[in-house]
């Protein structure tokens, strides 16, 4: 393999989208030689992954999550036959060939019957009662997971071999491997045989290895394998295929004219975004490919034309300025307030010991003499309500607190300009959003504010309509 490849992304929205995926990425105008050195990882169809698992938003019950509870008799079973079935209704949308749709359908029927016979065959070993699965049901997390990716990467090889592409599919799920390898080797065996100058290797986003894909990277999993198959390949250039371009806000709330692509960024920038939850890159994916200098390209799936973001190691901007404006709506602010903190260590390593054994997720802290604050996403108020019990057993003279709040952020890849915190305060202020607390980094990347939830799309609006919409006037204040 030699530098001239890229390895590309699909994500599961851009792929449900399967003709202008056709039109603009996968083929878009090539023919011939131009056609190779591209290697595609791609993501479920949209919404499959939530059929097999659970939804990712509402939580609402898929094949695993029905399995896990034992809920109700024929309730994985019923599960499992709709997803077949949704499988079928894409493949039946896709295929034009009716050798080709058997060709699909007879691969999703005969996953689904292995894992059927799994999973039956697992039911009754646990109605005996004396049988704990615990280790098991992680097996079948990541095993469901793999049938989303199995199921797109094949159809699309096999879409592509229809169109005269010589696309091969790379099936990285180890579904009939007894032993599983590291990542890295299951990737390097799966692409040795691959010539990319004659063929497309189509490369499933969920990969079957040590310690579980989906145990380790949720469901940002495909964004692992796309990132070590783009370092372990040595790529010229790694590309995120998404339904959006990466704007300076979401154009749903700052308005569609106001929203700007962003265009050029850094790793840095990106690692913010990643820790507010912004689907750009998962954070660990991106640390392969800054430290092995491969530039990554967020393109919009829809617009064609468009050569997206470009996010390297070294890039900062020739002016300082916020690039993007985001943050979280719902976080909760675990306040651990003790008197006797003063001078005194370790307070700090045991609360993170104890969100780290709840599985929190910290999206930024504060500290002072006698108090830490962390802001946690993605929590339920449950797990929420025993983590401030296991610390007020721990600690039962501290005053602990926890309480919904939003976190709005200024990004950028330099936030020096002179003036910018009184000037986004100014726009908070005007826009009648209490600031509840604010932290500006010395690295002056980004720059968060802690408001009321309610407050949180005003916030967003006045933000980006002061630092990027009127950039222009902050830097003539600053210069007068």
């Amino acid at each position: 393999m030699t530098a001239a490849h890229s390895v590309e992304k699909i994500g599961g929205t851009s792929m449900a989208a399967t003709s202008t995926v056709f039109d603009n990425v996968l083929i878009a105008g090539r023919e011939g030689a131009e056609l190779y050195n591209r290697i595609f990882v791609v993501s479920a169809y949209a919404g499959m992954t939530d059929l097999l698992l659970e939804h990712k938003k509402s939580g609402e019950a898929g094949v695993y999550a029905h399995f896990s509870a034992n809920d109700v008799e024929g309730g994985w079973q019923d599960a499992l036959a709709r997803v077949r079935d949704a499988m079928h209704e894409r493949n039946a949308q896709m295929f034009v060939r009716p050798e080709s749709l058997r060709e699909a359908n007879r691969f999703v029927d005969d996953r689904v019957a292995a894992l059927d016979a799994c999973l039956d065959d697992l039911d009754r070993l646990r109605s005996h009662g004396r049988f704990c699965l615990k280790e098991q049901m992680v097996t079948v997390r990541e095993m469901l997971a793999g049938l989303g990716e199995a199921h797109s990467a094949h159809s699309t090889a096999l879409l592509l071999r229809d169109r005269g592409v010589n696309a091969v599919f790379v099936d990285l799920t180890t579904w009939n491997h007894d032993e599983l390898a590291s990542l890295d080797d299951q990737i390097l065996k799966a692409l040795e045989p691959i010539d990319l100058a004659t063929q497309m290797p189509i490369v499933t986003g969920y990969a079957g290895c040590e310690g579980g894909m989906v145990r380790r990277y949720a469901r940002g999993y495909s964004e692992m394998t796309f990132s070590r198959i783009a370092v372990l390949t040595e790529a010229r250039e790694a590309i995120i295929h998404k339904e959006f371009h990466l704007s300076s806000a979401d154009p749903k709330l700052v308005g569609t004219g106001k929203a700007r692509k962003i265009g050029r960024t850094n790793y840095d920038v990106a690692d913010q975004l990643a820790n507010l939850g912004m689907e750009a890159i998962h954070p660990r994916a991106g640390r392969g490919l800054r430290q092995s200098e491969i530039p990554l390209r967020v393109r919009n799936t829809f617009d064609r034309e468009d050569e997206g973001t470009l996010i390297r190691g070294n890039y900062v901007s020739d002016k300082p300025r916020v690039e993007i404006v985001t943050g979280l709506q719902t976080v909760h602010a675990l306040q651990f307030f003790e008197q006797d903190m003063v001078g005194e260590k370790g307070y700090d390593a045991a609360i993170l010991e104890t969100l780290t054994k709840h599985g929190a997720w910290i999206v930024s802290k504060s500290s002072n003499a006698n108090t830490i604050t962390h802001y946690l996403s993605g929590i339920a108020a449950a797990k929420m309500e025993r983590i401030v019990t296991d610390l007020e057993r721990a600690y039962p003279g501290a005053v602990i607190t926890s309480q919904p709040v939003a976190m709005v952020s200024a990004i950028g890849s330099d936030l020096s300009e002179p003036g910018l915190v009184p000037h986004a305060l100014a726009a908070l202020m005007d826009a009648e959003v209490d600031v509840l607390a604010m932290q500006h980094q010395i690295r002056n990347v980004d720059l968060q504010f802690i408001i009321h939830s309610h407050d949180f799309d005003a916030a967003i609006r006045a933000l980006h309509g002061a630092l990027v919409e009127d950039a222009g006037r902050l830097g003539q204040r600053a210069a007068a």
